[in-house]
């Protein structure tokens, strides 16, 4: 007979911790990890598919950029798979019945939901169309994206009531954003990790003495990707160009690249007159960058392990003035757009995951009464279902005590039909030796 089966991993005593009370998959251990996800799949149409796509790329490494979607899944699905995964955060695309493409940001798992309206964007492909010199992704979605923000948080001036959003929603939803990517610490992250900058800029709203609503200040976000590029200042183009070409060949064994010095008679002819070489003359392009956009990198190149000794002695000969042996090197930085542009409006914040309390809608207002209302029914549901999960935990313990008795109980019996058999074999025993007697 086959042994019974027990579940370990859904039901009561489940030893699904640790030993210090931490689930293994949870953010205390692993960074943040995002679920971006087309709710009805192939109903909200290929440009919709398309910008999920680019919003997986733009979230990588920590998100699944290879989930299938069918369109039968629903919410459920998705929140119930999360745990076990350990995704902190939900981006949830759909498409309305009126055809307005919305946006949910769930944290997982107790909520809030911010919700938003997708009411312009641009994916990555238009994005590259409309560059002279599209840059490609390569080794830069390796690292997480360094999150810029920008206008978030509303100056104080003005009344409160004529807001478009209250202050503790503006903390909560830059709460919510920061907490979409693993925090940088300015002294242990290499700058060579940050290769992509993700901004998000709110439109400034206008002045509340002008607008007497609310909804005429609405709560706007356009976010924008772009990729790191950087070049080595105080160098010539001739030779930034050579090195360039060498790396190039290094890496790729070509010599694409190359300068064509064959017409030249020696190398400082083309040092002097880098347009010797191409037969033209330098673009606008190819000049030098503003001195805005320089910057001092320190060189963190590894270096060969030396002595103490051996250390002192080259400090010296390097001598004091050089930020003891560091080099720093002047780097000129460029953002080069990836895409996707999207353009957001926040219409209703939630309490729960996709779900619970109304905290703020865009185009609802309520009374102070209508609010207390609110609380009111909110409260009554809570301790309902608070009495619903006292209810369940004790008919799950009871339904424990009577399965433990039945097991007790059955053990006897058996056992004392065990004992049965045993006397009654001894007793037939006994009488086939007295009959043989």
């Amino acid at each position: 007979m086959a042994r019974r089966r027990h579940k370990k991993r859904t039901h009561v005593g489940a030893q699904n911790r640790s030993s210090n009370g931490v689930l293994p998959n949870s953010s205390a251990i692993r960074g943040p990890k995002t679920l971006v996800v087309r709710m009805g799949a192939g109903d909200v149409g290929s440009s919709v598919s398309q910008l999920v796509k680019d919003v997986r790329n733009m979230m990588e490494p920590g998100t699944a950029s290879r989930l299938k979607e069918r369109r039968s899944n629903r919410l459920r699905d998705y929140t119930t798979m999360a745990g076990p995964l350990g995704v902190t955060h939900l981006l949830l695309f759909s498409r309305s019945s009126t055809g307005n493409t919305n946006l949910r940001l769930a944290l997982f798992p107790r909520g809030p939901t911010l919700h938003f309206r997708v009411e312009r964007y641009s994916l990555c492909k238009d994005v590259r169309k409309a560059m002279k010199h599209p840059k490609g992704g390569g080794k830069d979605y390796l690292s997480s994206p360094l999150l810029v923000m920008n206008n978030f948080i509303s100056p104080e001036e003005g009344d409160q009531s004529k807001r478009s959003v209250p202050k503790h929603l503006e903390t909560l939803s830059t709460t919510i954003f920061q907490s979409l990517f693993p925090p940088i610490s300015p002294q242990s992250t290499p700058l060579s990790s940050i290769r992509r900058v993700l901004l998000l800029d709110r439109q400034v709203p206008e002045s509340t003495a002008t607008n007497d609503r609310a909804e005429d200040n609405p709560y706007v976000i356009n976010l924008r990707h772009f990729a790191i590029v950087t070049k080595p200042m105080g160098l010539s183009r001739c030779i930034r160009r050579i090195n360039a070409a060498a790396r190039t060949r290094k890496e790729h064994a070509s010599s694409k690249g190359l300068p064509n010095l064959g017409k030249l008679k020696d190398v400082a002819d083309y040092i002097l007159d880098p347009s010797a070489a191409g037969g033209g003359f330098t673009s606008g392009s190819e000049s030098e960058m503003d001195t805005d956009a320089e910057v001092e990198v320190v060189n963190a190149n590894r270096k060969k392990v030396v002595s103490r000794k051996q250390a002192e002695e080259a400090r010296k000969s390097e001598g004091a003035g050089q930020h003891g042996g560091t080099e720093a090197q002047r780097r000129a930085v460029k953002l080069i757009e990836l895409g996707p542009r999207i353009t957001l409006r926040m219409t209703k914040v939630e309490e729960e995951v996709c779900g619970g309390k109304v905290m703020w809608h865009e185009y609802l207002s309520k009374s102070e009464d209508q609010i207390q209302q609110m609380e009111r029914v909110w409260e009554t549901r809570k301790r309902d279902k608070a009495e619903r999960k006292r209810v369940q935990k004790e008919n799950v313990e009871k339904k424990r005590i009577s399965k433990a008795s039945n097991r007790v109980a059955t053990d006897d019996v058996q056992e004392g039909a065990q004992n049965d058999d045993d006397s009654n074999g001894s007793e037939s025993w006994d009488d086939e030796i007295s009959e043989t007697g």
